[in-house]
Parts: structure tokens; sequence; C-alpha cells
């Protein structure tokens, strides 16, 4: 863990694992250590990916007298000749928000829904909203273990925003039949249209509820590279 000065405010700064999410343990060891050291009460928490339980509805949280900002590591710096020389308008660190998810639960059955994504613009010093059409694709891991993202179910939003709202009323599949030609594009295969109608969507297919309190998690990658995932549990 480094510090460094800013004007007259120290800020320590904790880096979270190259492969792997930031855990509510590991803060609060990285708080612990900031307050052994006394002369501090900034911490900023840098990742690739973090556990929801350290997400709140704001970028930067209050845990006792240290204020805790977390910051996402953009995944372009996983890559040697990128961050050589990395584009002027690339955001290699964003400042996140949280993702916008209800979890139905029906008897032992769950379903996820997923209404949006908040990114928080620290030059403007405004949360900006990312709506589900501006999401590329999402996953699901049914059972999370608090470490190791385990994907479950993959889906597929995005879609130019006129075409996406079209789709979720029912009244035509622009916005899924672009979304499907970009996907099998990428994949270099064709995808068969019965198969992607069960991965186009906002909402999950059915997940069983096995046990009290299993902790279902959810990754949501937006169409601008950003990341963040969130863990719901079932109660």
């Amino acid at each position: 863990m480094n510090n460094y000065n800013f004007g007259e405010k120290k800020a320590y700064f904790h880096i979270g694992p190259k492969f792997g999410t930031v855990s509510k343990t590991a803060v609060n060891e990285a708080v612990k250590e900031c307050r052994q050291r006394g002369d501090a009460g900034w911490l900023i928490i840098l990742g690739f990916s973090f556990e929801s339980d350290i997400e709140g509805s704001t970028q930067t949280m209050s845990m006792g007298k240290f204020e805790v900002t977390k910051v996402r590591i953009h995944d372009d710096l996983l890559q040697e000749g990128l961050k050589k020389k990395p584009a002027k308008s690339a955001a290699s660190f964003v400042t996140i928000g949280e993702p916008d998810i209800d979890l139905n639960i029906k008897g032992k059955e769950a379903t996820i829904e997923i209404k949006g994504l908040d990114i928080y613009d620290p030059i403007k010093d405004e949360v900006k909203p990312r709506n589900v059409h501006d999401i590329a694709y999402w996953m699901v891991d049914e059972d999370y273990d608090g470490s190791n993202f385990v994907v479950k179910q993959v889906f597929f939003c995005g879609g130019e925003k006129t075409e996406f709202e079209k789709w979720k009323k029912g009244l035509d599949n622009l916005a899924k039949d672009s979304t499907k030609k970009k996907l099998e594009k990428t994949l270099k295969i064709e995808i068969d249209d019965e198969a992607f109608d069960r991965l186009y969507g906002h909402i999950s297919h059915p997940i069983e509820v096995k046990k009290k309190g299993q902790k279902i998690a959810v990754r949501i990658i937006s169409q601008f590279g950003e990341e963040c995932t969130k863990v719901l549990t079932a109660n």
C-alpha cells in the first residue's frame, strides 16, 4: 500500500489482485493498516472487480473516520501493448457507482432483472446513468462462494435506444437482430435464432434457491467497457 500527499490531504492506495475480486475483507484489512499508521483519513481502492458488499450507491463511503473511494482499473491495463501507448481519450481508471438490479423471489425460484448501471464522472463530479440498452452483456453466478465468479447464465443486451424500447414492448426485433449480428461477427460463428432468443434480454432464467442466504452474483459490462459486480442474497 502506497501513500501520496495531495496538497494538505494524504491518501493511501490499495491495489487489488490482477485476477480476482476486491473483497470486503481486503478493504477492512487496508483500513485497519491505515488506522495503525494514523496519519491519513482517505483510502483509495483500485481493482479490476469489486464485491458488492463494498459498493454503496455512491463512489465514496465512510468507514469510521475514513473516506474510502473505489476506482475500477480498466481491463486494457492487463495487456502489455495497450498500456505502453494508451489513447488520450482512454479512461484507464473509472470511479464506479452501482448497478440497478432487482432480485425477484417466488417460492424456491428467483429471477434477476437488470435496470441499469451508474458510472461516476470525476471530471464533472456527477453520476452518469447507463440504461439497459447501454449494456453489452451480463452474467450470473447462481451460487457465488464469495471469491470465485462462476458463470452459470450469460445474456446480451444493447442496441439503439428506440429500437431497444420497441423490442421491450414486443413491437420489433431490430435491436436484438443487430446485437446478434455483431456477436456473430466477433465470434465468427452463426447463432441459432431460437438459441439467441434465450440469451438476449435483461431478465434472467429462473434460479433455484437451494438454501437460505444463497448468494447470487451479477456482473454487468457496458458497451463502453465499464464493468461492475453486485452480490445479492436470496433470503
